[in-house]
């Protein structure tokens, strides 16, 4: 953990948690994932202790802005802990859905929280990484972030309220976001609502010492700078035009067709990701499209997870990607063409154990 120089020492709390700090300064309470070796990847009991301490803090008037840091160089959160995920599914068991059931309330509720939640999204945001992120009111981006929803090269579907933030994206670029699964940087997290403010990373540190004593307007007014420029804004044109189909094998065609290097390095991309993934995934983020609230979405998320959770296809992936590192997944169905509707249907469907319950009935 970074050491963030207190206004006044003695005013200083600290309490340790499983692989969450947590202290207090000033007027600032401070969680800081501290896994810094798996990237801050996320287990059960730190969503837990990140709930925990929301709820301390909502009704104390001497924490008035809540910051989210990670440990170590690497990035603030690699996603959830899919090590795990994959025993779990192997054996058949249930720890992941519980996980996701307190993991998803908890992004609902960072989503909602009536204090300002400043993100420091520097380095790796993956994954759950997003969810613990980008759900708060103040994104802070810096040079040195690669934010992602990998989740199809796993067999998995974007989660944590992924699909409610990439289907308010600009045009297409969600889209592309989700089934590709492209790291972005600053200015397209920007471009793409994903992050607020960019700031340097070499200032993050004087940020957190101005939050404990201003409020985060003014702290992040004294730090935030230009970002870099992106690109997705120049590929916009190709990729309104290519994702815009129906389905992923016309937006496969539509992007070889297209004429586009870039299109055509995409397409290729697209079909190394796990077909079923790809096809729930596109599914998922056109419905969530026509919900009302993120508590829907992350419902219906809920369902995509579940069922992702009994297929293959997420066994395999995370095999092929994490355990044996071979980066050669075999899929199946190994094609898009082999994918039924039935199978899509699966992931929108309530999962054996009851949905989860976040959005109106």
């Amino acid at each position: 953990m970074t050491a963030v120089p207190a206004e006044n020492p003695a005013s200083a709390s600290a309490a340790p948690g499983p692989d969450v700090l947590r202290r207090t300064e000033g007027r600032a309470g401070f969680l800081t994932l501290d896994r810094p070796r798996a990237i801050n990847a996320l287990t059960h009991r730190m969503v837990l202790a990140l709930d925990a301490a929301l709820t301390d803090w909502v009704d104390d008037p001497a924490v008035t802005t809540v910051v989210l840091r990670g440990a170590g160089e690497r990035g603030l959160c690699a996603g959830g802990d899919i090590r795990a995920i994959h025993d779990d599914a192997r054996a058949g068991g249930t720890a992941s859905a519980a996980f996701w059931r307190d993991e998803y309330r908890l992004n609902a509720r960072i989503a909602r929280y009536p204090k300002p939640y400043v993100a420091f999204m520097d380095g790796i945001v993956m994954g759950g990484g997003v969810g613990v992120s980008a759900h708060g009111s103040v994104r802070v981006v810096t040079e040195r972030s690669r934010i992602a929803m990998p989740e199809t090269g796993i067999g998995f579907v974007p989660d944590v309220g992924g699909t409610w933030l990439l289907g308010r994206a600009p045009g297409e670029l969600g889209t592309h976001l989700a089934l590709t699964g492209t790291q972005i940087g600053a200015a397209d997290a920007l471009l793409t609502g994903l992050a607020d403010h960019h700031v340097p990373a070499a200032a993050l540190d004087a940020l957190a010492a101005d939050l404990t004593r201003l409020p985060a307007d003014e702290a992040l007014a004294r730090h935030a700078t230009e970002a870099a420029p992106g690109v997705l804004a120049e590929q916009r044109e190709w990729i309104d035009a290519c994702y815009s189909a129906p389905t992923v094998e016309e937006i496969v065609d539509r992007l070889l067709d297209s004429g586009v290097p870039a299109a055509k390095e995409t397409a290729d991309t697209l079909l190394t990701k796990s077909p079923t993934a790809l096809k729930a995934t596109l599914a998922v983020l056109r419905a969530a499209r026509g919900l009302g609230s993120l508590e829907a979405v992350l419902d219906l998320e809920y369902r995509a997870s579940c069922a992702a959770l009994t297929s293959h296809d997420l066994v395999e992936g995370i095999r092929a990607q994490v355990i044996d590192k071979d980066r050669n997944p075999r899929w199946d169905p190994p094609t898009l063409a082999g994918v039924t509707d039935d199978s899509v249907a699966r992931h929108l469907a309530p999962p054996p154990g009851g949905d989860l319950g976040l959005g109106p009935a």
